[in-house]
């Protein structure tokens, strides 16, 4: 059987989408790849975002390929499974322009969440819920019914599998990249501080221990779980020896298991700087000098609330005060060229109170956000808890709340000022 993976070339007009809208490496495909390749099927990858493809491009691609499967994701890169565009409207075209006889199957977030909706939206065949690394190439042998986290249609029955997938990541074993074109890509995600040289996305472990209730994730990707050390750093070889000098951790958490010391140590010792996304309260002055050793140049760090009750509020499970907090930054600073302390617009803080905090950090060289207003995606504890469980109708619901309660108050600084509505985005070709 062969598999047709196809990262699209994303388009983020009119979104609310606040993550970064570089490319990035489809590490959901790449491991699927893997997977699918040791099943003993044939593996195609298509990057049309990294490589500036067009649809025209890629129908052609796939014309020469004939797929029995055609993998579309519905957020770009698991970095921002968490944090995806809302609106379904390049998958949505991408799926109806590429459709070439094959059985199409969606992966993401909103399939995670909604996947009748989902299966209705893209009008494809599969819809996958959570990780689908180990499930995408069991679609070619066995009953569908079988398989975790698979919904499908058969004519106008929809089957809809109330589990979701989660990865064995023992299995994940090192990526080879001789499917990707790592020199094209130059992006170095969540870099401010100077500096050149092609980046990369890696990733040691997935899922959180905590349950903060704004997180995306308890649909997929929730549980922590670690890679191999050895995987991870022989990836790190890798890309070193195709000419990349920085690599980013994509993981939720970094830093929380017992193992990210030792990955730390291998990386002290290579040619390679680094970046990641954690909380502060994981680490010591001790384990923040050997991140440093290990040349981390871009540490981001969600403080969320300056406040013990905002914290609570949005259940951090935090155990140490803001003032130690703000010593952990500083400390940080000192060794990591660029440490970011973001924020949440939260009913506990008051803007004089953030205002000095953030200038007491910035004379430190700490970088701290102004306080964003957040997106209650489907699935989350803000969602649960403001809308219960959620529909077919979850994403438009969480959509017209964002809209019609931050229009006044603003939204994020990195955001289009007039984002559109969700039926807007989604009717567009």
């Amino acid at each position: 059987m062969k598999f047709a993976l196809v990262n699209p070339a994303w388009d983020f007009r009119g979104s609310i989408y606040f993550g970064c809208q570089e490319p990035h490496y489809p590490l959901e495909l790449l491991f699927a790849f893997d997977q699918i390749k040791a099943a003993g099927h044939e593996a195609f990858l298509i990057d049309a975002h990294s490589d500036g493809l067009d649809l025209t491009n890629v129908k052609q691609t796939l014309t020469d390929i004939n797929p029995d499967f055609l993998v579309i994701p519905t957020a770009p890169s698991y970095l921002f499974w968490r944090c995806p565009p809302p609106e379904l409207r390049v998958p949505q075209q991408w799926f109806r322009e590429l459709n070439c006889g094959a059985v199409k199957v969606a992966i993401g977030p909103h399939g995670s969440a909604t996947p009748r909706a989902t299966l209705r939206k893209l009008d494809c065949d599969v819809v996958l819920r959570g990780e689908p690394d180990e499930i995408l190439p069991k679609l070619a042998t066995e009953d569908w019914s079988s398989l975790q986290g698979c919904c499908w249609q058969s004519g106008s029955e929809e089957h809809i599998n109330p589990s979701s997938a989660v990865t064995d990541m023992r299995n994940l074993k090192a990526l080879r990249f001789e499917n990707y074109s790592v020199e094209n890509h130059w992006h170095r995600h969540h870099v401010f501080s100077g500096g050149d040289g092609r980046g990369a996305e890696l990733e040691f472990a997935r899922g959180c221990p905590w349950a903060c209730s704004f997180c995306n994730k308890t649909l997929f990707r929730n549980k922590y779980r670690e890679r191999d050390v050895d995987e991870v750093v022989q990836e790190v070889d890798r890309l070193i020896a195709r000419g990349v000098s920085y690599i980013y951790f994509i993981d939720e958490i970094f830093g929380v298991g017992r193992n990210v010391h030792r990955l730390l140590q291998q990386l002290a010792e290579r040619t390679i700087t680094i970046g990641l996304q954690t909380r502060i309260d994981l680490w010591n002055e001790e384990s923040l000098d050997l991140l440093g050793r290990a040349h981390c140049i871009s540490m981001e760090c969600g403080i969320e609330s300056i406040t013990e009750e905002g914290r609570d509020g949005l259940n951090k499970g935090c155990r140490i005060t803001t003032e130690r907090l703000s010593e952990l930054l500083i400390h940080a600073r000192s060794r990591i060229p660029w440490v970011q302390a973001n924020l949440i617009l939260t009913e506990h803080d008051q803007r004089q109170d953030i205002r000095a905090w953030q200038e007491h950090l910035k004379a430190r060289g700490v970088w701290v956000s102004d306080p964003v207003p957040m997106y209650p995606f489907p699935g989350t504890p803000d969602y649960l808890k403001m809308f219960g469980p959620p529909d077919d109708y979850a994403w438009e619901r969480a959509h017209q709340y964002y809209l019609g309660t931050f229009r006044d108050k603003g939204y994020s600084d990195i955001q289009e000022a007039q984002p559109a509505s969700l039926e807007e985005l989604e009717c567009t070709s």
